[in-house]
C-alpha cells in the first residue's frame, strides 16, 4: 500500500511536467521545453534540501547516533536462505526486462503514432500523450489498493510473484486495442480512443507489476543489501529501455498490427514465464511472497 501511495506522488509530477515542458516545446522550441525540465529539477533539488530534515534517519545515521562501534551487518557473508532469496530476485529481475522493453513503448512508437495518427483537438499538444499513463496511474492506484486490501481479508489476494504475471498478461492483451486501431486506422488518422484505451489496459498491467515488485524487493532482499538490490530492479529498467529501443526499429519496417501483435506476444510470454516460475520464485523467497 505504501508503495502504491508512492507510485503515485511519482506520476502526479509525470502528469503536470507534460503540460508545461511539452506545450512550451510545442509553441516556442525544445530549448524552452527542455529548460522548463532543467528548472523544475532544480526545484527538486531545493525541496529535497530543505526537507530532508522530515524524513527518517537512515542506517547510517542511527548508527552514528548511538556512536555503534559494532560491526556492520553488510559486511557479514549472506547465508544460505539469503542466498537463495537473491537468487529469486535476479531471475525475476532478468524476466522483469521483456516487460518494460514492451511497457516504453508508449514513449517510443506509441507517442510516434500520436504524433502521426491521431486527431487531436485544436487546443491540445500530442506530447499531452505522456500525461494520459500517470493520470490513469493516481486515478487507479486508490482503487487497487482496495481491491487487493478487499482480497487480502477473503484470503483470495495473489501472491506478488502472481500479480506481476498477471500484470504482464494484462500488459500483451493491451495491445489488442491497437492491432485493431491499425487495421481501422490504416495509413491515415484516427481516434484519440486507440492510444488512450490501449495506455487505460497498459496501465492496469503496469500497476500490478511495478509498485508490487519493489515493495517484494524491500521485503525479500536482505536488509543489509536491500539498496543494492532495488538498484538491481532499476537495472532492468535500463535494459527494458535498451532492448525497447530495439524493437521500436521495428515499428517502421513492418505493417502497424503486425509491429503491435508482436508487442502483444513478448507481453504474455513475459507473464507465461513469471507464472511458471512462480511456485518456485514463492519457495525460495518463502512468507515475504
Amino acid at each position: 500500500s505504501a508503495f502504491t501511495i508512492f507510485y503515485m506522488g511519482i506520476n502526479l509530477g509525470a502528469f503536470i511536467c507534460n503540460f508545461v515542458c511539452g506545450t512550451l516545446a510545442a509553441l516556442y522550441g525544445w530549448r524552452y521545453g527542455f529548460l522548463a525540465a532543467g528548472i523544475g529539477m532544480l526545484i527538486g533539488v531545493v525541496v529535497q534540501i530543505f526537507g530532508q530534515s522530515t524524513l527518517a534517519p537512515d542506517t547510517l545515521q542511527k548508527r552514528q547516533a548511538a556512536g555503534s562501534t559494532e560491526k556492520p551487518a553488510e559486511h557479514q557473508p549472506l547465508t544460505a536462505n539469503e542466498m537463495q532469496r537473491v537468487f529469486a530476485l535476479i531471475i525475476l529481475c532478468a524476466l522483469n526486462v521483456v516487460f518494460w522493453a514492451v511497457y516504453e513503448q508508449q514513449g517510443n512508437t506509441m507517442q510516434t503514432w500520436a504524433d502521426e495518427q491521431t486527431n487531436w483537438p485544436s487546443w491540445a499538444s500530442s506530447t499531452w500523450f505522456q500525461s494520459v499513463n500517470p493520470f490513469f496511474i493516481f486515478l487507479l492506484a486508490p482503487f487497487f489498493d482496495w481491491f487487493w486490501r478487499k482480497q487480502n481479508v477473503k484470503g483470495t489476494e495473489p501472491s506478488s510473484v502472481a500479480k506481476m504475471a498477471i500484470g504482464c498478461f494484462i500488459l500483451g492483451l493491451s495491445f489488442i486495442v491497437m492491432i485493431v486501431g491499425a487495421r481501422v486506422v490504416g495509413d491515415g488518422k484516427g481516434s484519440l480512443f486507440w492510444p488512450v484505451f490501449c495506455t487505460l489496459l497498459l496501465t492496469v498491467g503496469e500497476l500490478y507489476l511495478s509498485p508490487i515488485g519493489l515493495s517484494l524487493v524491500t521485503k525479500v532482499a536482505p536488509a543489509r543489501i536491500v539498496s543494492m538490490m532495488m538498484g538491481m530492479w532499476f537495472l532492468s529498467s535500463f535494459f527494458g529501455n535498451v532492448l525497447s529501443g530495439y524493437i521500436g526499429q521495428l515499428y517502421t519496417t513492418l505493417s502497424k498490427d503486425l509491429f503491435f501483435l508482436i508487442l502483444m506476444v513478448l507481453g504474455l510470454a513475459a507473464g507465461s514465464a513469471i507464472w511458471a516460475f512462480n511456485k518456485r520464485l514463492k519457495a525460495a523467497m518463502g512468507t515475504h511472497a
